[in-house]
């Protein structure tokens, strides 16, 4: 299991556009996906899910995955919050 706390750098937040992108990469991996924000946890590759999180700007997350491809999945997922999904924002 693998642990990476990452910060909501979008300015509108993880709002609709980021919560699919995040779920359509997460998608892409066989690992359990779970992200953890204020006591909260839900399945990280469900938009609902990420969605009720209702993280806004500057909010850190812990992501936490499990399984045969963990690492890969963390560093990509992790660049994606780093690169703000990349999204174009004005």
């Amino acid at each position: 299991m693998i642990q990476r706390t990452v910060t909501v750098r979008n300015e509108a937040g993880l709002h609709a556009r980021p919560s699919s992108a995040l779920v359509r990469e997460a998608a892409k991996f066989e690992s359990e996906f779970t992200i953890e924000f204020m006591g909260y946890h839900v399945n990280g590759k469900s938009i609902l899910g990420i969605m009720t999180l209702a993280a806004e700007c500057g909010a850190q997350l812990t992501l936490i995955l499990d399984g045969p491809d963990e690492k890969q999945a963390a560093d990509h997922l992790q660049a994606l919050f780093e690169n703000k999904f990349n999204l174009d924002e004005p």
